[in-house]
């Protein structure tokens, strides 16, 4: 099985030492761009704002176009969405690990919001992979077992909101 490509579109908006998005990037695990230009048309955008939630479904997508992650300041985000177009999903309720943000439903790093998404989509092993290079990243799987299954499991995406619901 091939990998899903990865891309960022980065703001340099955060503290870059606790940047998981460039650190995808020293790995080879993701492209970094500053341009929204560069966001590969049809690719995968994953958004807090959307009311399209990511479902296996979305695999053929994922695997023709990528998956793309905005990091950018939680403050900002709002704005940086707006001004995007593409083919958007958010993520189902899951709880980040990482240091900055972590048990605040919702608030994933990009990291963990793109190990998520593969995971969900049927990529569990390179979501793992990716997760693996940040101390704290496999216990992201740990606090999020039972969702994750759940969601990749689901049929469709109103299976993922019915799952969904059981979590929050």
């Amino acid at each position: 099985m091939e990998e899903i490509r990865l891309y960022v579109l980065h703001l340099n908006q955060d503290d870059p030492k606790k940047c998981t998005a460039k650190k995808l990037a020293r790995f080879g695990y993701a492209k970094l761009t500053t341009r929204k230009s560069a966001i590969p048309a049809g690719s995968v955008i994953l958004s807090p704002f959307t009311d399209r939630v990511l479902s296996p479904k979305d695999r053929r997508t994922a695997e023709r176009r990528g998956i793309t992650a905005v990091d950018c300041s939680w403050h900002n985000a709002r704005e940086v969405f707006w001004s995007l177009r593409g083919n958007f999903r958010r993520l189902p309720f899951l709880v980040p690990v990482n240091p900055v943000n972590y048990g605040r439903p919702g608030k994933l790093s990009s990291a963990e919001a793109l190990a998520a998404a593969l995971y969900i989509i049927g990529y569990e092993e390179q979501a793992r992979r990716i997760m693996n290079i940040f101390k704290w990243g496999p216990n992201f799987f740990v606090m999020n077992r039972e969702p994750l299954e759940a969601y990749s499991s689901a049929k469709s995406w109103e299976d993922v909101l019915r799952e969904e619901r059981e979590f929050m």
